[in-house]
């Protein structure tokens, strides 16, 4: 079923309001949750605004959190999210770090005790508007084993890096460290399909491409999936941003990460609070004249586009291309919504009397 962004802005702006986010936390919630279904996100869109509203219904999620600055220097601060909204804690932190950079080249803030953020992109690009570098990580949930071992101990941990270019869209790249993000699973479960090999592994460290895996305790694997494919730098990198969003703000890490599902347990002895985050903001000018660095991206950009592609293959992308690309079509077409995702989003209407 297709449905409008006006449709799903209505109804996602009513059910945060109506677990008492005030308006203004309502509206970005509902701009950064939608973002991730106009891009193409499918897996981290309104199919997850069930998960929000029952980590509020279990007190995990502040809806009106006092989103506070409780260390800073001149380029740097840490951000106490007060178990808020990643959706509007991330918005709050990544401002910060533009106001930072404006003031004296770059910004960097670490956030700890928030929620899940959707889309890492979706913040890294309100670096963009400044003539800045976005970037934006987050810790997530523990369904990611290290390299050759079957205890999940990280998240899908994505990066986003958004640079601005001039006459080209921006360079914007988006990505978990997994091979797949969980949602991706979520997707294939509710369309009852199998996933690929190399998306998960089963409890006893087993290849498998049962969709309900996470389930039954097996796990996700990182980026590469085996030595052969280098699957140490998928670990690598996803201990990185594990680190740098929730060692270095305060935020629990590791397998101490808050889990998403409501109905999962909080791990004991957590060592810090809620998830982390982390944003960085550069202002090209910083480096050299803005304009100069932009016409130098158009040529890079131009350049790769021009890669002779493999056989099988129209043309190489540009990461960012096909978020952007699907954006311009879902926003004159619709944002297609599978059945299952559609009786989620009633019930989550009926719960607070909504229409839908």
């Amino acid at each position: 079923m297709l449905f409008s962004y006006e449709q799903l802005y209505q109804l996602t702006y009513s059910v945060f309001k109506s677990i008492g986010c005030p308006d203004d936390h309502a509206k970005t919630a509902t701009v950064g949750l939608i973002a991730a279904d106009l891009r193409g996100i499918d897996s981290h869109g309104v199919a997850r605004l069930s998960g929000y509203v029952r980590l509020w219904e279990a007190k995990r999620v502040n809806a009106n959190p006092n989103i506070r600055i409780v260390h800073e220097t001149p380029s740097t601060a840490v951000v106490d999210g007060d178990a808020g909204l990643g959706l509007v804690v991330a918005p709050f932190a990544m401002q910060l770090a533009i106001d930072k950079a404006k003031n004296v080249g770059t910004g960097w803030v670490s956030v700890r005790n928030s929620n899940h953020f959707g889309i890492a992109g979706h913040h890294a690009m309100m670096a963009l508007e400044q003539d800045m570098i976005g970037m934006a990580m987050t810790n997530a949930s523990a369904l990611v084993v290290p390299t050759f071992s079957i205890e999940r101990m990280l998240g899908t941990n994505p990066i986003a890096v958004a640079i601005p270019a001039g006459n080209q869209p921006p360079f914007v790249a988006d990505f978990a460290t997994t091979t797949a993000a969980n949602g991706k699973l979520e997707i294939l479960q509710r369309k009852n399909e199998d996933i690929p090999l190399g998306w998960a592994q089963d409890k006893e460290g087993h290849p498998s491409t049962d969709a309900n895996i996470l389930r039954k305790q097996g796990a996700l694997l990182p980026l590469g999936s085996n030595r052969e494919h280098g699957s140490h730098k998928g670990y690598a990198l996803g201990s990185i941003v594990d680190i740098f969003s929730a060692v270095l703000s305060g935020a629990s890490y590791g397998p101490w990460a808050p889990p998403f599902p409501a109905y999962v347990p909080m791990p004991e002895n957590m060592p810090g609070e809620g998830l982390g985050h982390f944003f960085g903001a550069m202002r090209v000018d910083a480096f050299r004249p803005a304009d100069e660095f932009k016409q130098h991206m158009d040529n890079w950009i131009q350049r790769f586009r021009l890669a002779i592609p493999a056989e099988g293959h129209d043309k190489v992308l540009i990461p960012g291309d096909p978020e952007r690309e699907m954006e311009i079509i879902r926003r004159k077409e619709g944002i297609p919504l599978i059945g299952t995702v559609v009786d989620d989003l009633k019930h989550v209407a009926d719960k607070f009397s909504l229409s839908f």
